[in-house]
């Protein structure tokens, strides 16, 4: 009852800014889409079939209202092989069969819907929240650099065809300066930024991205000016057009997994990976939409829709993707915060492919390409310019590192290996915090206080503090300001107290935990003489399952 109240109060709390913002991303999308689709060595259509599916499936479903989902360039890099080798494949059967690639696709997408939806229902979405902030700010920042160099290409003749006049730096700024179609672009991408930068403003009531791309597509429709259209980009392409009908059930995938015969392990692989970008893309991207809005969503059932939303591709014939950061911040910053704005936004892009193409296809890339620029301006952590020498040296080579590495790389690689770096930085720190103070009771016996983290990173600075041939007979170890973390660290205790065990001394152990003290017992049936009990003893859990451990510690392979 309650999620249903939830879900009407985000298509009803402001549908004039969700119904307008969405027409703006729907416009956004449209480019995109293409431009993915050939990227990803596909049909334009199936580009904008894909955007549609994963934009109504995640507005409807998905953890995070207002976020947009569509086609990706970070997946579509990923199916260019799967894509290729299938269309080799197919034209190398006995009977040769036409964009095996593309049907190869589809059946993929269904395995990557069967990863994500088994991640969300294992709600493995929560783990988005052990990405350090300079993760986050290098993500953003690598983003909005490959949201801008993505938007050159789109420029024309802005590199020229004869390579050889780069090399005559003169003749290069000839050549630029006197391409009249070079300019006219940027002087509408000019007035584009320029009417998103100022109508702010004067109101807010109304998108400032959809009155930019009215405004400039009606001056160069009614003023007869020349430029590249969409459609164009499409012609370019090789496309023919936008025009097309709904998307149809695709079941000749089903007689087509004989096909893939000694080609499982591409499929599966392919089918990972697409998985994991779209679902490391689609939380980093409800995370940044969680700060921007100061509200926070849903990342299992994110990963739930995402999932479904890509299986629906599969099998009614769409490229698949997942959410998408730039449109996001689009919506966003357009007012649309709702369900409703992503749902417009898709049924407006179908409704384009199915009524608007004529009219879509006038649109000017320079609008678009303007409220682009926009956006990585506004999605670009400029702030880290600012703090990259107040914060921790390894936390600058974090946030610079995945940085460069999305640009180089792609998203996923960059997010992957600022997590590894920031982890290893972060076990290496603690491994360094382990203390042990020593000294001796009035009885005699030796005293060892530890301080700081016990697990596999400390262990070895942990049996370097003790000397068990030259410690009095009694000695004890007391745990208290010290946490018992992992299986290595229970392991260091087990062996420690047996050293002192061989030299024929007495040990005790004091404050443990209580599922410690449960695996040292199992271990060994020393430990009872061993383990002293008490009330304050620490009341945390290690991470080990006590009912995993029937060997004793030493067995294991550590």
């Amino acid at each position: 009852m309650i999620l249903g109240q939830t879900t009407r109060k985000n298509f009803t709390q402001n549908p004039k800014n969700d119904i307008l913002s969405g027409l703006t991303v729907a416009l956004a999308l449209v480019p995109e889409a293409v431009a993915f689709a050939f990227v990803a060595g596909v049909d334009p259509l199936i580009g904008l079939y894909g955007a549609f599916m994963m934009g109504i499936v995640t507005a409807l479903f998905g953890g995070r209202p207002g976020m947009i989902s569509g086609a990706t360039g970070a997946m579509a890099v990923v199916m260019v092989h799967l894509i290729q080798k299938g269309n080799e494949v197919g034209l190398a059967l006995d009977s040769p069969i036409e964009n095996l690639g593309l049907q190869w696709l589809f059946i993929t997408l269904l395995f990557v819907g069967i990863i994500q939806i088994s991640a969300g229902v294992f709600k493995l979405g929560k783990f988005v929240r052990l990405i350090p902030h300079p993760v986050m700010m290098g993500f953003v920042n690598g983003l909005a650099i490959v949201i801008f160099l993505s938007q050159l290409g789109l420029f024309p003749n802005a590199v020229p065809k004869d390579i050889s006049i780069l090399h005559n730096t003169s003749a290069w700024f000839s050549s630029l300066f006197s391409n009249s179609i070079f300019w006219k672009m940027m002087a509408f991408i000019g007035l584009t930024m320029g009417i998103m930068y100022g109508l702010p403003k004067l109101t807010k009531k109304i998108p400032a991205a959809l009155i930019a791309i009215v405004v400039v597509a009606c001056i160069t429709i009614f003023g007869g000016i020349e430029v590249s259209t969409v459609g164009s980009f499409i012609k370019e392409g090789g496309g023919e057009g936008l025009q097309g009908g709904l998307p149809t059930f695709q079941d000749q995938i089903f007689g087509l997994f004989g096909t893939l015969s000694g080609h499982w392990d591409l499929l599966l692989s392919t089918a990972f990976i697409l998985a994991a970008v779209g679902l490391i893309e689609s939380l980093m991207t409800l995370n940044l939409v969680d700060e921007i809005t100061e509200t926070r969503g849903n990342g299992n059932r994110e990963c739930i829709a995402q999932g479904g939303a890509n299986m629906l591709n599969g099998l009614f014939g769409g490229m698949g993707g997942c959410a998408m950061i730039g449109q996001s911040i689009i919506n966003v910053d357009s007012g649309g915060r709702g369900r409703l704005s992503g749902a417009v936004a898709a049924i407006a892009l179908l409704c384009f492919v199915l009524f608007g193409a004529p009219l879509i296809e006038q649109i000017p890339i320079a609008a678009l390409v303007g409220v682009m620029f926009m956006v990585v301006i506004g999605t670009f952590a400029w702030s880290s310019f600012r703090i990259i020498r107040k914060i921790p040296f390894s936390d600058a080579i974090v946030l610079i590192a995945v940085s460069a590495i999305t640009v180089w790389k792609d998203l996923a690689i960059a997010v992957i290996a600022g997590v590894i770096i920031s982890a290893l930085v972060f076990a290496w720190k603690n491994a360094t915090m382990i203390r042990a103070r020593k000294r001796i009771q009035p009885d005699g016996t030796k005293t060892y206080e530890i301080w700081g983290p016990l697990f596999f990173g400390s262990v070895q600075n942990f049996n370097a503090k003790f000397d068990p041939k030259n410690d009095p007979e009694h000695v004890e170890i007391d745990f208290i300001e010290s946490r018992v973390s992992d299986h290595s660290a229970l392991e260091a205790i087990f062996n420690l107290v047996n050293k002192y065990k061989a030299e024929g001394k007495s040990i005790k152990l004091k404050h443990l935990s209580e599922d410690c003290k449960i695996l040292l017992r199992k271990g060994s049936p020393i430990f009872d003489s061993v383990i002293i009990e008490a009330i304050d003893d620490p009341r945390y859990h290690l991470a080990a399952d006590p009912e995993k451990f029937t060997k004793p510690l030493s067995e294991y392979n550590i």
